[in-house]
């Protein structure tokens, strides 16, 4: 029942709760309020009964559910921002536009939204603003007046029933006004109220004096940022942890939504680094700082990673300028209609290739046509860095680069390019994996836009040991969407928590919300699929979660559950090139990283896999960016009977192999650090006597025999000791 309630859109959900259905609220004038009458009641239903259900979508960790513990049922805890509805047939910006006309609503056609009059504002309020965006790719939809969201297929239905009631507007409380559960409302409180002690608490740096406030500066590595713009921003200290307070003032009222605490910490590069805490938690901050300082009339914008950042172009050039809330990992679509009206806007997202991939990525979000990007490079750092060193902020900005290109281009227009990768091998390699250091030795990182096939025995523990990779790079903020078409989320989610508590959490349940509540901050989704799936349904799921949560890296475990679903008369290794061709597409149009797993093909027990062992043609290996196989000595039982062998690495050419040891208690593989494991094979004959081909193991009775004749020779006769009296 909660599964079917979390894929439904609002309406239907509204008329699914037994409990919180439209005739059973408190409050006895709320059918009065949202203008809603027994014919509408007809009309949503009459929707819902004929339109086919939500197909499946993205979920993220922990989900809906019930979770038992020392004999007690834990309280049933829904994440509204856990499910993204993803409709049967993707609505196209063609199908938004001829809908819209249908209703002789005129609207303007944007950058990435539509933007047509509210609905939810009445029409002699309204004058000639059009205030409500519709997303072109999602069709999600968001009122700038009234902060009402939702789905397409939720606008559809308001437009229904302003039709049919013969209505000019609805109340924003039909879809604001659906309950919460007490813990979602407690939670929510919390929050504020922890919004709200640390605003109080905290001072302008103005108030604070001024050898302090320089020493602050000095630490965050903003010494020529003034004091008048600290103000302008609202930004204040936060004495009890030395951290830097930025604002999120959002909604009509502008009042106080969120704050972020910037602490800063120096490394032994002297380097400082930077540590952000949210409140609320960052699956609900969707800030973009700096914009209550944007002017209505402004059509030019400069876009940072960092709310430091946009301190610096602010006082430099004099341009309005956002941070993004969560740097360079995501652009949420909500915050898009936030930035419709600008026709300029320059992306400087800071001076690594991270933050030159994500400019491109987001360009394409926020339109190519208006977006343009500045290349980081030696003589263009980070904003705050070039404020630093005296550098020209405003020329900066005017050398940025068309983000619309051509299908064909020259050396001349690739050559700042291939100085960058030249001057940035180290990021250009990508992320590196912290619990695998001999993967980064050959791989040397993990890459945008490239497909790694993955193979292995059967029972070799393949998905345990792919899900512990994903699980390095998404701690270290790769965004990772999990397709487990083999074994159920559930038992998906389990494994990786345990691995990363490095624990047993049944043995330790006391411990399990605290490494719970730290799980479910990292950047990791799950496709709710299971069993065969459709290509094409798989494809746009994957493009849907991309567009929404900036996903840079998909697991898709296995290959072969996608074969069942297609055409049947089609050659099973023609219907195989043609997934796999697809995944190949996907990962470059998508800039998105592709980990795909293939069975092997059926080897004898004492052979090794290689390139040729995996299932079906030659498309997968000479599609794939990287190959790597996980080896397994069957006969052997000691530690040491797995590795892991890259056979093709398209980076660099590096290939190799290095064993791995699987820790049955966190169920994480790791490589030794010292020296090689002795292989010890299974003696296949009971007896002491040696096989011809195997080793017999020795007994332990006959090594301690042997060390005892050792000892005795080696052991040296003592000498006499003299007598003190008699001196004999």
């Amino acid at each position: 029942m909660f599964n079917v309630l979390a894929r439904q859109p609002m309406w239907r959900r509204l008329l699914l709760r037994g409990t919180t259905c439209l005739l059973q609220v408190e409050d006895p004038n709320f059918l009065h309020q949202r203008h809603i009458s027994s014919l509408c009641l007809r009309l949503v239903t009459q929707r819902l009964i004929h339109r086919p259900p939500a197909a499946p979508s993205v979920l993220r960790f922990p989900g809906a559910g019930y979770f038992l513990a020392n004999n007690e049922t834990r309280a049933y805890k829904k994440d509204t921002k856990s499910t993204v509805e993803l409709p049967v047939c993707p609505i196209t910006v063609t199908d938004i536009k001829q809908y819209i006309r249908s209703k002789d609503i005129p609207f303007h056609d944007g950058y990435s939204c539509l933007h047509i009059p509210s609905i939810f504002v009445e029409s002699s309020a309204r004058k000639d603003s059009f205030s409500l965006f519709i997303d072109k790719t999602t069709g999600q939809f968001l009122c700038k007046d009234t902060l009402v969201e939702g789905s397409w297929e939720d606008l559809q239905d308001c437009l229904e029933v302003m039709q049919k009631e013969e209505q000019d507007f609805l109340s924003p409380h039909v879809l604001l006004g659906y309950p919460e559960s007490v813990e979602e409302q407690e939670e929510r409180e919390r929050e504020l109220r922890e919004v709200q002690r640390i605003w109080s608490s905290s001072v302008p740096l103005t108030d604070v004096p001024e050898d302090e406030a320089q020493l602050i500066k000095t630490m965050f590595q903003i010494p020529k940022v003034s004091n008048a713009t600290l103000k302008k921003f609202g930004v204040r200290l936060f004495k009890p942890t030395k951290s830097l307070v930025f604002p999120w003032f959002g909604g009509p009222d502008s009042s106080l939504k969120g704050v972020k605490l910037l602490s800063a910490q120096n490394t032994d590069t002297d380097k400082v680094t930077y540590n952000e805490a949210t409140v609320p938690k960052c699956s609900s901050y969707y800030n973009l700082f700096g914009l209550p300082l944007v002017n209505r009339m402004d059509s030019e914008l400069v876009l940072t990673g960092h709310e430091l950042d946009t301190l610096a172009v602010s006082q430099a050039t004099g341009l309005p300028s956002v941070a993004l809330p969560r740097g360079v990992s995501c652009l949420p679509p909500i915050l898009l209609p936030y930035l419709e009206q600008f026709k300029r806007v320059t992306l400087w997202l800071g001076e690594d290739i991270r933050s030159w991939e994500a400019s491109k990525i987001f360009s394409r979000k926020l339109g190519l046509r208006r977006c343009s990007l500045v290349r980081p490079g030696e003589y263009q750092p980070s904003p705050v860095e070039a404020l630093a060193q005296g550098k020209n902020l405003s020329r900066i900005i005017k050398a940025s680069i068309p983000a619309a290109h051509k299908s064909i281009v020259s050396f001349k227009q690739l050559r700042e390019d291939v100085y960058g990768e030249l001057l940035n091998t180290e990021q250009v390699a990508g992320v590196k994996w912290m619990r695998f250091p001999e993967l980064n030795r050959i791989l040397k990182g993990h890459r945008k836009g490239e497909l790694t096939v993955f193979t292995g025995p059967t029972g070799s523990g393949k998905t345990t040991f792919i899900s512990e990779v994903a699980l390095d790079l998404c701690m270290q903020g790769v965004n990772t969407l999990w397709g487990s078409f083999e074994i159920n989320n559930v038992r998906l989610a389990k494994i990786m928590l345990t691995q990363f508590a490095m624990q047993r959490l049944e043995e330790n349940l006391e411990q399990y919300d605290f490494w719970a509540d730290k799980f479910e901050e990292l950047p990791l989704y799950f496709m709710t699929f299971h069993g065969q799936q459709n290509i094409k349904t798989v494809l746009d799921t994957m493009q849907h979660a991309v567009y929404l949560y900036d996903i840079n890296h998909v697991i898709i475990d296995n290959l072969q559950f996608m074969m069942g679903q297609e055409n049947l008369t089609v050659d099973k290794f023609a219907v195989q090139d043609h997934i796999i061709g697809a995944f190949r597409k996907f990962a470059t149009n998508t800039s998105c990283h592709v980990t795909l797993i293939i069975h092997p093909r059926k080897e004898e027990d004492d052979r090794e896999l290689q390139t040729a062992s995996i299932f079906g043609s030659a498309k997968a290996s000479q599609e794939a960016d990287n190959v790597l196989i996980l080896q397994e000595k069957k006969l052997v039982t000691c530690p040491g009977r797995r590795s892991l062998q890259v056979t093709k690495n398209r980076f660099d050419g590096d290939v190799g192999i290095f064993p791995l040891d699987f820790i049955k208690t966190s169920l994480t593989f790791s490589a030794p650090i010292k020296g090689k494991h002795k292989l010890r094979k299974v003696p296949i004959k009971p007896d002491d006597e040696e096989v011809e081909g195997h080793e017999v193991a020795p007994k332990k009775d006959d090594i301690k025999k042997d060390k005892a004749e050792k000892s005795n020779k080696t052991k040296k006769t003592p000498r006499p000791v003299k007598s003190p009296t008699t001196g004999k």
